[in-house]
């Protein structure tokens, strides 16, 4: 039995994502869970549960446009619909753009880019009224920044997508939210050595917070870090 309101979340194994799946379960949102970790995704839906929310995980790789098809069809099935979504799973490739290889490319582009619009697109006609979605940008889709060429430029396309919605869909009932910030302290560092010591630099729940509060009656958020 799936509570009134329901929130996708993607990437909501750690992190920001983590932190979202918490607020939003705590103010009476039923939780998807979308990531490709099933352990991760299992912790926070126990976490939540012992809490008193509810949550469901879905193990899903948003780079691969069927398993996102799958994910929205399981929703129609059940006559789900969601009141949020929030385009939070990414990734960064840094360092010079003479180093950045086709892969490299193809990866930035299918995680930060084509994931979010095909999950956009599915999920639309499951919109419940006054829905929602929340893209989680960055800084950088505001400005170009050295050694995070391809990673900007899918911030930036991102950023692009988020905003012709929101002229695309002004007279309706759903709002498209653009959240930009910067590094936070999360496992989005682990794989890299582009930030030498992230413990310096804001806890995720700060800013998840923020963000949450702020979605409600704005479409541009903007924290600098």
């Amino acid at each position: 039995m799936f509570l009134l309101k329901s929130c996708l979340i993607t990437g909501a194994g750690s992190g920001l994502g983590k932190e979202f799946a918490l607020l939003y379960s705590q103010k009476g949102y039923h939780v998807h869970l979308a990531g490709r970790n099933t352990d991760k995704l299992s912790a926070v839906q126990q976490e939540i549960e012992k809490a008193g929310g509810a949550a469901t995980i879905h193990t899903i790789d948003l780079q691969q446009p069927e398993a996102i098809e799958r994910l929205t069809a399981s929703f129609r099935e059940n006559g789900q619909n969601l009141s949020r979504l929030i385009n939070n799973a990414g990734i960064g490739i840094f360092g010079p753009f003479s180093d950045m290889t086709l892969t490299d490319i193809e990866t930035t582009f299918s995680t930060n880019v084509y994931g979010p619009i095909l999950l956009t697109k599915a999920c639309l006609p499951l919109m419940a009224e006054e829905g929602t979605v929340i893209n989680i940008i960055s800084t950088a889709g505001l400005r170009g920044k050295k050694y995070e060429t391809i990673y900007c430029a899918s911030k930036f396309a991102l950023r692009g997508f988020t905003e012709s919605l929101q002229k695309e869909y002004e007279e309706s009932s759903v709002r498209f939210v653009a959240a930009y910030m910067g590094g936070m302290n999360t496992p989005f560092w682990e794989d890299s050595d582009y930030v030498k010591d992230p413990s310096g630099l804001p806890l995720p729940k700060e800013i998840a917070e923020q963000i949450v509060r702020e979605a409600e009656d704005k479409l541009e958020i903007i924290i600098e870090t």
